[in-house]
């Protein structure tokens, strides 16, 4: 039987279904085989798995920005309709997780990469068309953004995937380094979004709205998808040890450290990518004009892509440290600090209150400046936690099959297998729950129940629920993975 197939390679099949693309014997908890032949195959997949749910996060997060720029293109759009739209994609994104994160053990890694890719054509194709005219009514986009969902579908797979190439004491870092690569995909189309759809660059984008060019960044990412899934159908593997029947990994489902951790992953993942959706248009709707007045309603743009640059660098550094010190240990400080944060963040919104008028809001750059240093210490946060939850799933399942077979043995071994394929699968159902946080946060500040005249005080309602919500997350981190005397605690997660 052949034990590893480069998809380069014209070695022959080792069944009748099976192409080059596969690889049947894959190993990488044996150290020979990791560092002479597993870690170089696991790195070109990693590469190319990054691309591919880089661009898909992009265009996941198209409504994060294309939202400020709607009315400059010709579309007449109140705050909370522009913040459903927000809602929407991210929404449909987290549903597409579950299926995704089931894809890969069916179709394989590989495939399902390139498949993926190509479905970001659809939403891409349709924002190009729906842009450039003036009369595409309200409900047309919602069902695009809708469609852009799938790019949100994409990391579950890819973390699913990623995941069975890495040994465990490498994983933090490599689902760190892959989720990064995806998560910096809303910091791209936030900075460059302004800029492509600007005509003749950040200067035509300044002169005024007549150079609004939305259907611009379409044709971009259109052809990005292209090269994505081309990258992933020629350079990327599938592992035939990692498929398995549906039916063995959904028993995570009834596991609940399935749930534990997706219910602290909201607090990390969920914020980050609900702030990343919100950011930009809650500088624009409380900060336009704040330092110059030739700026008013395009200020967001220079800042909108900051909180997700910050929060995607910070990532693998958390994953790195979890590897280090200790998932959860590195969890509950995040939890600590992110509740901390958010307070700051609290204060800064308070200050704006007191303010009269934009006017009195840019006479006092103060207030933006806490505001915006606050948030930014809060995107590191979910950064760091994002980086360490995700350490903490295959140490967790891990340990639970070495408690399972206390005299070790073959039996440890067929049951850390099988434990390794329900953490790639728990990988995806986390991030689909997680994602969720993407949809909560936007429309609750939208809050379509709260009359125009209280939006203000329901942004401070739902920072305080963020508070709570964190200092919650730190108490289950505490009680369930760090008790002394607990095994998960003992065994470090």
């Amino acid at each position: 039987m052949t034990t590893l197939q480069n998809p380069t390679s014209e070695t022959t099949p080792t069944t009748a279904r099976r192409t080059k693309r596969w690889i049947s014997d894959w190993r990488p908890e044996d150290p020979e085989f990791w560092e002479s032949t597993g870690r170089p195959v696991a790195r070109r997949n990693l590469v190319w798995s990054i691309l591919a749910e880089h661009i898909g996060f992009s265009v996941w997060f198209l409504w994060s920005m294309s939202t400020g720029f709607l009315a400059a293109a010709g579309f007449g759009y109140d705050a909370e309709q522009l913040f459903i739209l927000t809602s929407v994609s991210s929404a449909v994104g987290a549903f597409l997780r579950v299926p995704y994160t089931f894809a890969v053990p069916i179709f394989g890694g590989r495939n399902w990469t390139v498949l993926s890719a190509l479905l970001l054509l659809i939403p891409t194709i349709m924002f190009v068309v729906a842009v450039q005219n003036p009369e595409t009514s309200y409900a047309t986009f919602v069902l695009i953004a809708a469609l852009s969902g799938f790019g949100g579908g994409n990391f579950a797979s890819s973390m699913a995937n990623i995941n069975a190439f890495y040994p465990a004491k490498e994983k933090g870092l490599a689902l760190g380094l892959n989720a990064a690569g995806g998560n910096i995909g809303v910091a791209v189309v936030q900075l460059i979004l302004p800029i492509v759809i600007g005509a003749g660059g950040l200067w035509g984008l300044i002169k005024g709205a007549e150079t609004i060019q939305l259907a611009n960044v379409g044709y971009l990412y259109i052809g990005l998808s292209l090269v994505a899934a081309a990258g992933a159908y020629f350079f990327m593997n599938n592992l035939e040890g990692a498929q398995t029947r549906l039916s063995e990994t959904a028993t995570i489902l009834k596991q609940k450290q399935t749930w534990i951790m997706s219910f602290l992953y909201v607090g990390t993942f969920g914020s980050f990518i609900g702030y990343s959706g919100a950011f930009g248009l809650l500088i624009k709707l409380y900060f336009s004009g704040t330092f110059d007045g030739a700026f008013s309603g395009y200020t967001f743009a220079y800042y909108a892509f900051l909180g997700a640059t910050v929060g995607s660098i910070c990532r693998p550094i958390g994953g790195r440290i979890a590897d280090k010190l200790g998932g959860a240990k590195v969890t509950l400080g995040v939890f600590i600090l992110q509740a901390g944060g958010t307070l700051g963040i609290l204060y800064s919104v308070y200050q704006l209150e007191a303010a009269t008028s934009p006017e009195a809001v840019a006479a006092n750059g103060q207030v933006f400046n806490l505001f915006l240093a606050t948030f930014l210490f809060v995107f590191a946060m979910t950064g760091f936690g994002n980086g360490s939850t995700f350490k903490m799933i295959p140490a967790i399942w891990k340990t639970q099959a070495e408690l399972d077979t206390p005299e070790g043995g073959v039996s440890r071994t067929l049951a850390l297998k099988k434990r390794a394929l329900e953490a790639s699968a728990a990988v995806g159902i986390v991030s689909a729950v997680g994602a969720f946080g993407g949809f909560v946060i936007p429309m609750m500040f939208a809050a379509p129940w709260v009359p125009a005249d209280g939006k203000l005080e329901a942004v401070q309602t739902a920072f305080w629920a963020f508070t709570a919500y964190y200092v919650a997350c730190a108490v289950v981190t505490y009680a369930v993975y760090m008790r002394k005397g607990t095994p998960l605690a003992e065994a470090n997660v």
